[in-house]
């Protein structure tokens, strides 16, 4: 399912929300109507939360199915709002916005070049997939860059095709490029998805929605 959308009159809705098969997290102050669009829309759980006080929730959080990676500015009383079954860890480091700084799906995880080794481990304990550094069309914010799903990754439109197949061959899904939001080539910021759905923001192009259906193999 698609859906086209804001969150706080925000067409970047991946910057405020961020998703796994299992739960959608997105800011507090999105609208009940939205919440429950995403809920509907991805079929999940949704908690609305801020973290670490404020509302980019999907660039400070990076979640696959076995758990989530939030930065260490997270506070505790957010956290006390997650599923106690969800497995969390904390982003120790200069690098963390562990939304923009980490692609993942359940499979693998993809990892800003700047990452710490003890990042790296604690991603593959939390998250239970291989993680390793790189970079995508030279951009070291790779969970900005692109959406990665278990059917598929969409990447910034400049990746090259050596690229697009050493991240299927890493990720195990098809990668395509795409543009989200009217052009915007970060697509990570545009929208939310998961294997059943995604959450789009609402500038985007028919044309666009259709690159993006092929590319995550929403048919």
């Amino acid at each position: 399912m698609l859906r086209l959308g804001d969150i706080t009159g925000n067409p970047y809705v991946g910057v405020y929300c961020v998703a796994s098969e299992q739960l959608a997290i997105v800011t507090e102050s999105a609208e009940p109507k939205i919440v429950k669009e995403i809920a509907r829309t991805l079929d999940v759980q949704v908690i609305a939360t801020n973290i670490a006080g404020g509302t980019i929730v999907g660039s400070l959080v990076a979640m696959n199915s076995n758990g989530a990676i939030v930065t260490n500015f997270v506070e505790k009383h957010e956290l006390a709002k997650l599923p106690k079954s969800l497995r969390v860890g904390k982003m120790e480091e200069k690098v963390n916005a562990a939304g923009n700084n980490i692609l993942v799906n359940d499979k693998a995880a993809l990892v800003h070049p700047g990452a710490a080794s003890h990042t790296l481990k604690l991603i593959e304990d939390v998250l239970g997939v291989e993680a390793r550094r790189g970079s995508v069309a030279g951009i070291d914010t790779v969970g900005s860059a692109c959406i990665a799903t278990s059917k598929g990754i969409i990447c910034h439109p400049l990746t090259s095709k050596d690229e697009l197949k050493e991240l299927s061959d890493f990720f195990k899904v098809p990668a395509a490029i795409a543009t989200l939001n009217y052009g915007t080539p970060y697509l990570g910021a545009c929208a939310v998805a998961n294997s059943k759905g995604a959450f789009i923001g609402f500038r985007s192009t028919p044309i666009e929605l259709g690159r993006l259906e092929d590319g995550l193999g929403l048919y």
